[in-house]
């Protein structure tokens, strides 16, 4: 049994891999361009073409697949077996016995791991480092992947002092056994719901379509992992910032979630030379 599957039944760590399961089912062409065009919109590049990507923590795989699409040799690997296999599926649909695709189990806080893999042009870890129960170090490790010139592109949740505090008990809530994932979503999803619903009602758009359209995620998955994803740790943008800065990373791109309790997403080159390309 893996550590992570003990921390699960530990009520340590949400169930990350089985919900990304769910969501493969909804996955198209549509949602795969989509997360292509989130890529290079935010990194101001045309494809990866050349390029060696790490993606730290690939959950469904979807980002793994975009950037294998935009034509980059790819490196997957994540902590829960079941995202493993849910990245695996992707590729044998879509990149059937690829070999510039690499998908392995591993941790970004195992560091005997990390030095296994190499240095790459681009390290891709959405939403993911902040679930590790070890944040700064996961950062830390994820960040010393990059090559001189190469690129660090991150989310992390936005530190919003007190409410991020009663939503990390909720999350625990949720991971704590059947009775509290019952109640957390009995709150929660009917009152997303209906404020999404509003939402459309309101502005006589599709709230739902326009989420997939930004990242070719799926809200209802996206509300469940909210609610679930624990461990769960945040940091200010100018933490994050001063900290890469620390470690030889100029900001290129920064995007913030405005009043919503969200993610923060970075893009840091790291100073140097230039990216590889191999």
């Amino acid at each position: 049994m893996s550590n992570a599957v003990v921390e699960i039944e530990a009520g340590q760590r949400f169930r990350f891999g089985e919900n990304w399961k769910r969501f493969l089912r909804t996955i198209t062409d549509e949602s795969i361009l989509v997360a292509k065009r989130s890529i290079t919109e935010f990194m101001g590049l045309e494809d990866l073409t050349g390029r060696k990507v790490l993606d730290i923590g690939s959950g469904s795989g979807l980002f793994s697949l975009a950037a294998r699409g935009l034509g980059a040799e790819v490196v997957s690997f994540d902590y829960d077996p079941q995202s493993v296999a849910c990245t695996r599926k992707l590729r044998e649909r879509y990149f059937p016995e690829d070999t510039r695709w690499r998908i392995t189990e591993g941790s970004v806080l195992d560091e005997g791991f990390l030095q296994s893999l190499g240095r790459f042009d681009v390290v891709y870890s959405w939403g993911v480092l902040h679930h590790t129960g070890g944040m700064w170090k996961a950062i830390a490790n994820a960040a010393a992947l990059v090559r001189d010139g190469g690129y660090f592109f991150i989310g992390i949740y936005d530190d919003r002092g007190r409410t991020s505090r009663n939503w990390r008990r909720v999350k625990k809530t949720y991971c704590s056994g059947t009775a509290g994932r019952m109640m957390v979503s009995g709150v929660f999803i009917p009152y997303f719901f209906v404020r999404t619903l509003l939402s459309v009602v309101r502005r006589r758009r599709n709230r739902f379509a326009e989420y997939k359209r930004n990242r070719g995620m799926s809200m209802v998955h996206d509300w469940v992992d909210w609610l679930g994803g624990y461990p769960f740790e945040v940091a200010r943008a100018d933490e994050v910032f001063e900290f890469c800065r620390t470690k030889g990373f100029r900001l290129v791109n920064l995007k913030t979630p405005g009043g919503s309790s969200g993610v923060n997403e970075f893009l840091f080159v790291r100073e140097g030379s230039g990216a590889s390309g191999s």
